[in-house]
């Protein structure tokens, strides 16, 4: 008997805490099949590493809201479990790395004590809902998006609507026209708005990075507050059902609305209205309205003894916040990555001395608010011992990096180590620097931009190249001129050239050397960019290309000693798509189950999801056993009906696509989502018998 199954007092989530601990012991026990493990771990927050037999944990935090009981018990869990390390990443969560699979159901039980979850932190689902670090304290915000943020992360999590969706699905709010929360990369962005007094949002779709960068679709220039629930169920509804799940490469919503456009994306997300169980959804924000608690500690007396630096920091990490004699001081973290004794004592004085809150930034800093005035001598003194006061917060020097071939399965080449060297040189050499907020830097070890390579002034993506007597070395995409515009609109940067990797401290110095000399007065680097175009910062860096005096160390990538080697494993930024016929039967009955479930406890839409979701499922088990495509919902909808049911080889009493379709075209109610239950009973139960008919007709 597992010790937290009488510890978690929300017996929803002790169910689905036990439902993994069972799972990993029929995968040891090879009763389920790898790929299939895989979707259910990783829609659980258990990604598998570059290195064999640990696994990343990710912690789901929505918007990157932090409570220093929060920061101690995942500082437990770490030195419990891992090494004392966390990761802050480009979505506001924390991963803890090299963690036994076998672990993870416990590490997860203890993490729920402080209310944390891994559910739908990896994998084919809602990711981490992002947020402006600044809400709710930003001087020019029309309001705090931190409760929307959060009642949207809280209304799907665990929604059987957007369980196993083809590709994962990313929602980010941006508290003020500043756009600082990115929207136009997002599958939806929402940017606060204020309308006739009426609080709101601007919308954008189908934005993203990868290999692919698209910018967001605007959608509604302003929707009141209460829409925007029904707006995203509406949507994940339309992109489950039409969105790619074979071709991977295609599966997330930028393709689909690429494909057909946002004119046809907005009809079919008309069609979906009737089946929501609310049109319009009342967000409370009390629970952020409450006067902020502050400490009664008497206030400590310290003394400065270099009050140039404590100056420089004031003016570079601290800003006001727009309560009255409140401040935020924004703690510069090294490629996000920080550890658990520095982490407590952290928690221990935001705790004692600030809001009891801390926030996770996009560019993986953190955020202390809260503090008065009168206490910055003193947490500048605290932070100085923990190492947490490096000027540069949010700069140029604040660079941004993903973990890379540290521990990811997909890196090329190393992130964090050109990151390190990218940071020293700017540092020493590039001091003027320190509080330039006009260029990013950010570094992705791969294509799929979790660095966020693609949306910097200048970004470098890890890459491999090869000489002309077949040796390979690490090297770096260079990218320029992106950047966020502001409300909701931001610009991609043009790939210019590839160099091997140990010259990208050299690609900085030239850019940057060049952008002093030549640079007109006032002139922002994007401005300067445009004005001398693609091609000219192409030959200004075309020297470093030439592969033909490569020495031996270029051929160690940085942070390394060993020679490079160049090794891809299997990407797991989201589930692979699950082939096995009887894999997917199983599967439509646990769909079955999972609908009884919901009925029992009077959900009437999450059944009828979990439903449809079996029908589906099953009917996709039989055209892949006659090695016809499953592209997608709708695709499988179609082609069930003219491989299966024109030919009355399944038989029904309707079309099929008749039969399922009644998801969108019924309310929601008792009475209907018994019927439809029973429906998808008996249709899973037809497919089974078939399917024992074929396997004994082959035996």
């Amino acid at each position: 008997m597992l010790s937290f199954r009488t510890e978690i007092e929300n017996s929803i989530v002790e169910k689905d805490i036990i439902d993994l601990e069972k799972k990993i012991r029929l995968f040891k026990d090879d009763k389920i099949d790898e790929e299939r493990f895989r979707s259910l771990r990783l829609a659980r927050g258990v990604y598998g590493q570059r290195q064999a037999g640990v696994q990343m944990i990710r912690i789901k935090l929505p918007f990157g809201k932090v409570s220093s009981d929060q920061l101690h018990r995942i500082c437990d869990v770490s030195d419990e479990y891992s090494r004392g390390r966390l990761h802050i990443t480009t979505r506001q969560d924390i991963q803890i790395h090299h963690v036994s699979l076998d672990r993870t159901p416990d590490l997860w039980a203890e993490l729920e004590k402080s209310d944390i979850t891994l559910r739908e932190a990896c994998g084919n689902t809602v990711r981490n809902i992002t947020a402006s670090e600044t809400a709710g304290i930003d001087v020019d915000e029309p309001f705090d998006v931190s409760p929307y943020a959060d009642a949207m992360f809280r209304f799907f999590l665990r929604n059987p609507i957007c369980q196993e969706m083809g590709r994962k699905f990313k929602i980010s709010f941006s508290g003020t026209d500043a756009d600082t929360g990115l929207s136009y990369m997002h599958d939806l962005g929402f940017i606060a708005k204020i309308k006739d007094g009426k609080r709101g949002f601007k919308v954008l779709l189908g934005g993203g990075l990868g290999s692919q960068p698209r910018h967001g679709d605007v959608i509604y220039d302003f929707i009141e507050t209460d829409k925007i629930i029904p707006l995203t169920e509406g949507t994940l509804r339309v992109f489950d059902r039409y969105g790619e799940r074979t071709r991977r490469a295609k599966a997330r919503m930028k393709f689909l609305l690429k494909d057909i456009g946002v004119e046809a994306f907005i009809k079919l997300l008309k069609e979906e209205q009737l089946a929501l169980v609310q049109q319009s959804v009342a967000i409370d924000t009390s629970k952020f309205e409450k006067e902020i608690q502050l400490t009664t500690l008497e206030t400590p007396n310290v003394a400065i003894e270099d009050q140039a630096t404590f100056q420089a920091w004031k003016a570079g990490n601290v800003f006001a916040q727009k309560q009255e004699g409140l401040f935020a001081i924004g703690i510069k973290v090294l490629l996000g990555d920080f550890y658990t004794d520095k982490a407590r004592l952290l928690a221990d004085l935001v705790k004692n001395y600030a809001g009891d809150e801390i926030r996770l930034s996009l560019r993986q800093n953190i955020l202390v608010k809260h503090v008065k005035e009168e206490l910055l001598p003193f947490f500048y003194v605290e932070l100085q011992k923990l190492g947490f006061v490096d000027l540069g917060y949010n700069s140029a020097q604040d660079i941004t990096a993903c973990p890379g071939t540290d521990t990811c399965n997909l890196g090329i080449s190393s992130s964090t180590g050109i990151a390190d060297e990218l940071e020293r040189v700017l540092k020493i050499e590039y001091p003027q620097y320190i509080n330039n907020k006009d260029i990013t830097i950010k570094i992705s070890g791969c294509m799929n931009a979790c660095g966020q390579h693609n949306m910097a002034e200048i970004g470098f993506q890890g890459m491999s190249i090869r000489t002309k007597n077949k040796q390979v070395a690490p090297a770096l995409q260079v990218l320029l001129g992106g950047g966020n515009i502001g409300n909701g609109q931001g610009r991609y940067s043009d790939k210019v050239i590839k160099i091997p990797s140990k010259r990208g401290d050299d690609a900085l110095r030239y850019l940057l050397n060049d952008y002093a000399q030549n640079a007109l007065d006032s002139e922002k680097f994007l401005q300067y960019y445009d004005r001398k175009g693609e091609i000219y910062f192409y030959e200004l860096l075309k020297p470093l290309a030439n592969t033909d005096n490569l020495e031996a160390s270029d051929f160690i990538d940085w942070g390394t000693e060993e020679k490079y080697v160049k090794a891809i494993g299997v990407g797991e930024c989201a589930g692979v798509v699950i082939d096995l016929i009887q894999t997917l039967i199983y599967e439509s009955e646990e769909k079955i189950e999972n609908a009884q479930f919901a009925i029992d406890q009077k959900q009437w839409s999450d059944s009828i999801y979990h439903a449809y979701a079996s029908i589906v499922n099953a009917a996709k088990a039989l055209l892949i056993s006659e090695g016809k495509k499953t592209n997608t919902h709708g695709g499988i909808i179609k082609d069930f009906d003219t491989h299966f049911v024109e030919l009355d080889i399944i038989e029904l009493p309707t079309s099929f696509s008749t039969f399922v379709n009644q998801i969108n075209q019924n309310t929601p109610s008792k009475e209907f989502a018994l019927n439809y239950l029973e429906g998808a009973k008996s249709f899973v139960k037809r497919i089974e018998n078939y399917r024992e008919e074929q396997l004994n007709t082959v035996v």
